[in-house]
This record gives C-alpha cells, structure tokens and sequence, in this order.
C-alpha cells in the first residue's frame, strides 16, 4: 500500500474504497466475508494481535458463556480503538468503509492491518502468491452533513449492482426487489442501522444516527434515494 501524501485528520471522517487488484474478486465465499467483517473488527486496535489466537479466545468466551465447555471465560481483548467505523459494505471485488480517525495515524495504521492480515489469509486459503488488494486505497475526506448523508446511502445501495449490474446508470428496475436486497445484505451495515442486529459490534451508530434523523431516517432517506433512480426508467 502507498503511503498518503497528507496525513488523516483526527476526528474527520473518509470514505475509503480498496479493491482487488485488476478488479479480482476478493470474497469467493461466505466464510472470505465472516473473514472480511473479523479483519474490520479485530484490526481495530494499535495492539498487536494473531488472529488464530483471538479466534481460538472468543470461541471459548462463547463457549463457557454458555455453559457448554468447562474452559475459563476468556473476555475479548480492551481495545486501544485506531477508528470508528461508522458504515461498511463488502463486495465481491471491493469494500467500502466510512471511518473516523480518533487516533494519530489510525486510519493508515488500521488499513494496513486490514489489507496485510486479509492478504495473508486469501493467499493461504486459495494458494496463491502475491499482492490481493490495488496498492492504494482511496479516500474521499467529508466535509458536511449532506456529504455524509450522501456517502451513507452510497455505501449501503452498492449491493444493488449484484442484482442489477447497470442500474446507477439506468435506474433502477425492480424497486421492492432493490429495497428489499439491500435491507437484508448481510454484508453490510445497513441492516444495523435499520435495528436489525448482523454485525453490531462493528460499527458506531450513535453519530450517523443522529445525522440521519435516527433508524427511520436512515431507510426514509435510502428508499428516496432508490425511489429516484427507479423514476429515471418511469
């Protein structure tokens, strides 16, 4: 990965986008996906991790939370937290995060992880060697409400393009298939937002939750946006 130029800014907010290198599909599977959204989880920290070793601790935390092992609880790690990851939607040859930095050098530091740690694990899983992701994220700094609004819908209507390849430049064709598509995408945040819990660990609601006008602001808002599209084909 290229190191950015201009440093991120504590406490502002970027809509990064990192893709496979020459467009490759980065998630093959469900479990590439569960893999994505635990690299955005656990990465999240200035510490250092194994992830086998986090893995192998919160599945006996689980287990001995429900008395089904004997094993001591083992609570998940405190978190010295690099971001806050305010949205998140994984695709089949990219993803698409919405993240505060609340720590010097916290988003650099965090993507790195993300990308090196997702890497290792792709190459091992499909046999491959080398680069997995493009060189550089980009990033796009928000400066306002109605930039953040407009980013939010963004990142949560890009699942559409696996049902309807075309349709930001047609509009949409099937408005309740859209709607309902994107509200049940599993990878992705939105479900969350709509009080569906998926990945609520994840992500930090309370600010876009208060931007947007709360959880029915947040769908008020999408479907209005979805809505226009489909009238491009009216």
């Amino acid at each position: 990965m290229l190191l950015r130029q201009e440093p991120f800014t504590n406490g502002e907010i970027y809509h990064i986008v990192n893709r496979g290198i020459d467009d490759n599909l980065i998630f093959q599977d469900e479990n590439d996906y569960y893999r994505g959204i635990f690299s955005i989880y656990e990465f999240n920290t200035a510490n250092l991790i194994k992830i086998r070793e986090r893995r192998r601790q919160r599945e006996n935390f689980k287990k001995a939370s429900t008395g089904k092992t004997g094993e001591i609880a083992i609570e998940p790690d405190k978190r010295e937290m690099l971001v806050e990851v305010l949205a998140f939607c994984l695709m089949p040859n990219h993803f698409h995060l919405l993240l505060q930095q609340i720590r010097d050098g916290g988003i650099t530091n965090f993507m790195r992880k993300v990308g090196t740690g997702y890497s290792g694990y792709f190459n091992r899983k499909y046999e491959r060697k080398g680069h997995v992701f493009q060189n550089k994220f980009t990033d796009v700094h928000i400066k306002g409400d109605n930039q953040l609004k407009n980013v939010f819908v963004y990142i949560h209507t890009n699942p559409i393009a696996i049902i309807e390849s075309k349709w930001k430049e047609g509009g949409v064709k099937e408005l309740s298939k859209a709607k309902d598509f994107i509200e049940n995408y599993k990878w992705s945040s939105y479900p969350d937002y709509l009080g569906n819990k998926n990945f609520p660990s994840v992500t930090q609601r309370d600010f876009i939750l208060e931007v947007m006008g709360g959880e029915n602001g947040c769908k008020n808002f999408v479907d209005s946006w979805v809505e226009n599209k489909a009238e491009i084909l009216a």
